[in-house]
């Protein structure tokens, strides 16, 4: 199939041509020469991104067309509203102009507030203060009729509520010992199939092996050593650098999973784009199959706070949406526009 017109057997037109005839110099100056696949590449980055060349006919083709600065995705800041607490959460109600937000006041109670958004404005619909701060929050073990809000607390208490009926939980049980630092719920939505799930994480939890005796470890370095507890001995490691600040949230597009942003400690908004392998498993030295990881180029990045971003939720219904969190304790509605193009 041809990479460029997607046909079989690849027939280049005239217009491809001409293309290729107007622009050969710019490319021939500016590229880089690679092979993969049988096919040789030029990257470029001023006229289009890549040159193949058919075998089969024995002629190049342009195959992609770099973003200009109008064409590339914005990241742009609709509604923004100032807090009076410490916002750690923050999540879309499904089908709905709502949100949650979550967090704790400065006297040591957790809150939850419900907003929605009306006339470019958002308006607060409900309030409701618990005994221990709120860490974090999720719709996706509940049913659209029901819309129940899963949370996690700091003092290890999963709690679900009914927000129509705040005043006692629905379902409350103690699931660690110290704060409840994450929470994801799958099931409920739709989404995959079997009964509704609900997973936690805390500082007081593991991953393990029953067939294996092995510690993964990881350090501020950026290193990631696999112990092998057996032969005492170090069986795997890695370095994955340190970037400029740490990575709090990472939230792929729901209508487009190559797609996700990312939200840093100096404030700022990533938006990336996943590109698949040509070759998506290799045997390693010793003859087993492993995974080969792929790419991320960035197509948007914007700075919104001087305070890390502590949270960042899609709208599952509505492309582009999402609303995020920052220590600032200020809560923002953002719209991220030609998700569609992409």
């Amino acid at each position: 199939m041809c990479a460029f017109c997607e046909e079989t057997p690849c027939v280049v037109s005239e217009t491809h041509l001409a293309l290729l005839e107007r622009t050969k110099s710019n490319l021939l100056s500016q590229g880089e020469y690679g092979k993969r696949e049988g096919r040789t590449h030029i990257n470029v980055w001023s006229l289009v991104s890549r040159l193949g060349f058919c075998r089969g006919l024995g002629v190049a083709v342009a195959i992609g067309w770099t973003m200009s600065a109008f064409e590339k995705p914005q990241i742009i800041a609709h509604i923004q509203k100032g807090l009076n607490y410490t916002v750690f959460d923050c999540k879309w109600v499904p089908c709905s102009a709502k949100f949650v937000t979550m967090g704790n006041f400065a006297r040591g109670t957790g809150v939850i507030q419900l907003y929605e958004i009306q006339h470019g404005e958002l308006k607060l619909l409900r309030e409701i203060e618990k005994a221990k701060p709120i860490k974090c929050g999720t719709f996706g073990a509940t049913t659209l009729q029901q819309r129940y809000l899963a949370t996690g607390d700091f003092d290890g208490n999963l709690h679900i509520w009914n927000l129509e009926a705040p005043e006692m939980p629905v379902y409350s049980v103690k699931g660690h010992k110290e704060i409840i630092n994450t929470i994801d719920g799958i099931g409920g939505l739709g989404i995959g199939e079997g009964a509704p799930e609900i997973v936690t994480g805390s500082r007081d939890g593991n991953a393990y092996n029953q067939e294996e005796r092995v510690v993964c470890s990881g350090y501020d370095n950026g290193d990631i050593k696999l112990f092998d507890l057996r032969n005492m001995s170090l069986r795997w490691e890695t370095n994955i650098k340190n970037g400029k600040s740490a990575v709090g949230q990472a939230r792929p597009l729901p209508q487009n999973r190559e797609l996700f942003l990312t939200a840093g400690g100096a404030g700022g908004l990533h938006l990336w784009k996943y590109e698949y392998p040509v070759q998506r498993s290799k045997k390693d030295s010793e003859g087993v199959e492993m995974g080969v990881a792929g790419s991320v180029s960035l197509l948007q990045n914007v700075t919104l706070s001087t305070q890390p971003i502590s949270s960042v939720d899609w709208s599952p219904d509505k492309r582009g949406l999402c609303v995020c969190s920052s220590f600032d304790q200020t809560v923002r509605v953002l719209i991220v526009t030609k998700l569609n193009r992409i």
